[in-house]
């Protein structure tokens, strides 16, 4: 009966205490002084659910105004490179962006046989000369799915 306790415990802190932890973003260089700052990262849902959308918000603030760009990320799963895409800072945004705060969001459905676990993603911001104005990376998580299902 104990070792049903202390397993029954341990699965409870697996899968609450990544829930509660907000999402941390790292500088990919944490010496370079990058035009863009990053403030803040949601996800909705958190974990994402396969099947279902996923809306990722990253707040942020430029030193200079932005007439437009590219967003560049970078998907890892367990540490394996599994998927990139390339989007318009404009279709994430509004442009352009003027000096301050501004919110980057990026709303996709991942395919219903994407495996659960925990994934990494980077994210590269470059102006519309190519030039680089931000680096981070962060983890999120993709649960096991709804326990209910659709009809």
């Amino acid at each position: 009966m104990a070792q049903f306790q202390t397993t029954f415990l341990f699965l409870v802190i697996c899968l609450i205490v990544p829930l509660i932890q907000a999402k941390e973003a790292k500088y990919c260089d944490r010496k370079a002084n990058y035009a863009v700052k990053i403030t803040g990262i949601d996800i909705i849902p958190d974990p994402v659910v396969s099947g279902k959308p996923a809306t990722f918000k990253i707040s942020a603030s430029t030193a200079e105004a932005l007439a437009g760009g590219t967003v560049v990320l970078d998907v890892s799963y367990f540490g394996v490179h599994v998927h990139s895409e390339t989007h318009d800072l404009c279709e994430e945004t509004s442009c352009p962006i003027s000096t301050g705060d501004f919110v980057l969001s990026h709303t996709q459905t991942l395919p219903g046989f994407t495996p659960p676990g925990s994934y990494s993603l980077k994210m590269r911001l470059e102006d519309a000369g190519g030039s680089q104005l931000t680096c981070i990376s962060f983890n999120f998580n993709i649960g096991f799915g709804s326990l209910v299902f659709d009809n």
